[in-house]
């Protein structure tokens, strides 16, 4: 598997997100600069690079990227494989970050029983409509530094100890509700879940932070500890990187997973 790194722009200096600029670093530089990191999309000509290795060695290819409705990168996957016409699949997620990787995971256990290409990409095109992916948001002063809501609301908001709810719907990012403080955010999360009525525990699912403590979903996990405890292993967090972390900030919590059943009443 090869993952193709978003590139991250503080100031003058260009980073490969999880490459050279590890979590920890970028946001130790988020929470200390006075302007917002620029993200860019991964360029046609890197994507041709990678199909033109993979083809060398005579691999079938399969590119999932993030939703075409939040990024170009979909848009590059495809012009990049303008040589390589029926020997590469690209998939768009129609999801982001924890959302695109349960998806990755889903396709590596695929491989791993002996799935040809083509009817990997069919399954994942059917099962990426069953997944969920929700957050709540410590803050909403990145959402105001990126431009995406307005400074009042933003202030009104952190004096009211606000906390969004989002999640990916139909492949855009949506607010699902306004919490007063994290408990009630996590209540949120979990009629979330609810709807959805529950997690495929035999899918791929993940939950992660962003920032440089996981303590916040550690309480989460304990807190709400009926929805894994007897069923599966205690999860592990994961650390979400600085292509996603730009947008929403420090101290979010979120889960991604594959819905118990086909109602895309969150989707």
């Amino acid at each position: 598997m090869l993952i193709l790194p978003i590139t991250i722009t503080f100031g003058t200096e260009e980073f490969q997100d999880g490459v050279n600029l590890t979590h920890k670093e970028f946001y130790e530089r988020l929470i200390e600069s006075d302007e917002l990191p620029i993200t860019s999309q991964i360029p046609p000509a890197v994507f041709e690079e990678a199909y033109k290795a993979a083809a060398g060695q005579g691999d079938e290819i399969i590119v999932i990227t993030i939703s075409s409705k939040l990024s170009g990168t979909y848009q590059s996957a495809n012009i990049g494989a303008g040589d390589y016409q029926g020997k590469v699949y690209i998939v768009d997620s129609e999801n982001a970050s924890l959302g695109e990787r349960i998806l990755v995971e889903y396709a590596l256990r695929l491989k791993d029983q002996g799935f040809s290409a083509e009817n990997i990409v069919e399954a994942l095109e059917k099962e990426k409509k069953n997944i969920r992916l929700i957050a709540l948001l410590d803050t909403l002063e990145y959402l105001k530094r990126g431009g995406r809501i307005s400074k009042a609301a933003a202030l009104a908001g952190n004096l009211l100890s606000i906390k969004p709810v989002i999640a990916v719907q139909g492949g855009e990012v949506a607010v699902l509700g306004k919490a007063r403080g994290s408990k009630q955010g996590n209540n949120l999360l979990a009629e979330e879940i609810a709807r959805a009525n529950g997690i495929q525990y035999n899918m791929p699912f993940i939950l992660a932070y962003t920032g440089l403590t996981d303590v916040v979903i550690q309480k989460y996990i304990d807190d709400h500890e009926s929805l894994w405890k007897g069923i599966v292993e205690r999860p592990v967090p994961a650390s979400v990187g600085g292509a996603i972390g730009t947008h929403i900030g420090p101290g979010a919590i979120g889960i991604a997973f594959f819905a118990a059943s086909n109602n895309n009443d969150t989707k």
